[in-house]
């Protein structure tokens, strides 16, 4: 591997205390010839002093914009707006191939500073299979705040913990609730059943069989929907407004762990704004009540175990950057966007400018 040279930002968003490198593995890095720069932060949840010990460098809070230019940029939540150019590689989940709200002006930001942005949830191996991600902490949240409101037991604004005190507040209180989680087999499906399982709950689970042909009524029949299905293709929606004004609707509590508010490929469009830890639910019915959950940060709620996980996933492919497949989709992933934005925004000049044509023609 060619000398490589890491730079793991501070996360300007308050709620995030995740990290994508923990010491453990920061140390690891370190001893095979990785240098590892490490950005002060307050809320990590990991201390700097850790990192320092594991052999990192330091340096202040969002000073990645003047880092070496060789340096890859390490997060993963939002970059802040500034700078307008962005010259470096970075690794976060960017959330930019799908038309979400922003994703245009991000890819613009590269576009003009010649960087490039390797999207997380595209470091895939050749099947497609993502190769690190936090989806087993982020249905097991998801499902464990579903059930803590639909009991009126959920405290807000939420607050990071640990996981033991999580499950003593699930397995508090039992009860019959009858809950259905879509995309069960997945690893967000996974932690949600989980979760359910603590509380109590035998979930109903429907994974790519069941929503092929999507029975609405009998999902409108659960108190309870966990959704964890996150789409990289256009499908018809599980939900519509229409859905949720039927009579019959037995549905109070919903849990998008997926998120893919603004995003065209969203399977529930039913809501267009997320919730948060000071708001953690929203009711998008009255009559009769639903009650809305989608937070996109979910895992931040236990910082330390899903930082764990997801450090042990993602430093064995920063260990082969330089050399392993999956860097390089992530690469052409970003190509593909790029162009397809730079085709796009060709198009709509060439429209306007046939418009300013016939504009003229008709005053002459």
């Amino acid at each position: 591997m060619t000398e490589l040279h890491l730079w793991l930002r501070h996360e300007t968003r308050t709620t995030e205390r995740r990290t994508p490198i923990v010491p453990a593995d920061a140390r690891r890095l370190v001893e095979s010839g990785v240098t590892l720069t490490v950005e002060e932060s307050p809320q990590r949840v990991f201390p700097i002093e850790a990192y320092e010990e594991a052999g990192c460098r330091v340096a202040k809070a969002g000073s990645w914009v003047s880092a070496p230019p060789d340096a890859v940029v390490v997060g993963l939540k939002e970059l802040p707006d500034a700078p307008a150019e962005l010259t470096h590689r970075h690794v976060f989940f960017g959330h930019a191939y799908k038309r979400q709200p922003g994703a245009a002006a991000l890819l613009r930001r590269f576009l003009a500073g010649g960087g490039a942005l390797l999207d997380l949830e595209y470091l895939v191996d050749e099947d497609g299979r993502r190769l690190a991600a936090f989806g087993y902490w982020a249905g097991y949240l998801g499902a464990t705040l579903a059930v803590l409101h639909h009991r009126g037991s959920l405290k807000a604004p939420l607050r990071p913990t640990s996981k033991e005190e999580l499950d003593a507040e699930l397995a508090s209180e039992k009860g019959e609730l009858r809950a259905l989680v879509i995309g069960a087999l997945g690893r967000s499906g996974r932690g949600a059943r989980v979760a359910l399982g603590v509380a109590g709950v035998e979930p109903t689970c429907w994974d790519l069989a069941e929503t092929r042909e999507l029975d609405r009524p009998a999902l409108l029949a659960h108190e309870l929907l966990i959704n964890t299905v996150l789409t990289t293709r256009p499908i018809p929606p599980f939900l519509t407004d229409q859905d949720l004004d039927e009579p019959g609707r037995r549905l109070r509590t919903l849990c998008d762990v997926t998120c893919d508010v603004g995003s065209p490929l969203n399977v529930l469009p039913i809501y267009d704004t997320t919730t948060d830890w000071t708001h953690p639910a929203r009711r998008i019915r009255e009559r009769p009540a639903l009650d809305l959950i989608a937070i996109d940060n979910l895992p931040s709620l236990l910082p330390r175990e899903a930082s764990v996980d997801f450090s042990a996933a993602l430093v064995p492919q920063l260990l082969e950057f330089e050399v392993g497949g999956p860097w390089g989709r992530c690469l052409d992933r970003l190509h593909e966007a790029c162009h397809a934005l730079e085709a796009e925004e060709a198009g709509e000049v060439v429209e306007e400018a046939e418009k300013a044509e016939e504009g003229e023609s008709r005053d002459a």
